[in-house]
């Protein structure tokens, strides 16, 4: 069941700031093509889940003029943080993602395991493996996922927004898959990646006990991999598409089934 929040206000200025309940919020448009095309601004958004959206941040994403919020998290994300708030006029769909944190049991670890018990999941380059297996996961095993993301993007889901918890990996992966099929350099698709680092962005990571030790130095940094956006994650998504389809081109038509008329239709909706 999703929250109820009022409609919006006229007026009210797009800025990202104004958002206090809603972390990792931003526009994608202005991202440059390889042929030197931009994408649109207010057409495609990003954020982490909408759960804590204030009234306040509800009525400024409803001033987005959003169709449609494509929300990748599973039952034990909306259990752990809530339903997305419901926002007037916007439809919601769900389209559950692969979890690098690999749902309740593993976040109970997090929130309360020990040093010693982080240091033996996460510990000796475990946490980042774990990442970089789940985004090469995501990329072979979610296509019919990506697929429907991208069809309905290319035939009425625009303006859209695409969260998952923290609005970094799921939400992450899925928004670079988009902006390869709309040919978007892959540096610039990664500069918008790593732009979920910047402080206020950033997932807030919540420990179960308020002891100094919960979040000792040694186990935020045990912990670091799970929460960062690091270019090797992204980078081993790009190479699995490239390994096992031999590149974007073949990925987007095989993998993802789009003809060159749904691409077409999708640069046109998305690209100025």
């Amino acid at each position: 069941m999703t929250q109820q929040i009022p409609p919006s206000s006229p007026g009210i200025p797009l800025r990202e700031s104004d958002l206090s309940g809603v972390r990792n919020f931003r526009d994608v448009g202005g991202l440059p093509t390889a042929d030197g095309r931009r994408v649109k601004a207010g057409r495609l958004f990003r954020s982490g889940h909408l759960a804590h959206a204030t009234e306040t941040d509800a009525e400024f994403l409803v001033s987005l003029g959003l169709h449609t919020v494509f929300d990748f998290r599973n039952a034990a994300d909306q259990a752990l943080e809530g339903p997305d708030v419901e926002l007037p006029g916007v439809r919601n769909v769900n389209i559950p993602l692969s979890d690098p944190a690999d749902g309740k049991e593993f976040w109970t670890m997090v929130r309360d395991g020990n040093v010693d018990r982080l240091r033996g999941i996460l510990g000796d380059g475990k946490g980042s493996a774990r990442m970089v297996d789940s985004y090469r996961s995501m990329v072979l095993d979610r296509t019919a996922e990506h697929s429907r993301v991208l069809h309905a993007l290319a035939e009425e889901s625009l303006p859209a927004l695409m969260h998952c918890a923290a609005g970094k990996d799921r939400a992450g992966l899925s928004v670079a898959v988009t902006l390869l099929a709309l040919d978007v350099e892959r540096d610039a698709i990664l500069a918008d990646y790593l732009e979920s680092n910047a402080p206020h962005r950033r997932y807030r990571v919540r420990r179960g006990s308020d002891a100094p030790e919960a979040r000792s130095p040694e186990v935020m940094e045990l912990l670091a991999p799970l929460f960062d956006a690091r270019a090797a994650y992204l980078t081993a998504a790009f190479d699995t598409i490239d390994e096992h389809w031999g590149g974007v081109d073949r990925y987007l038509a095989e993998g993802l089934g789009l003809t060159a008329g749904t691409l077409g239709r999708l640069r046109e909706r998305l690209l100025d």
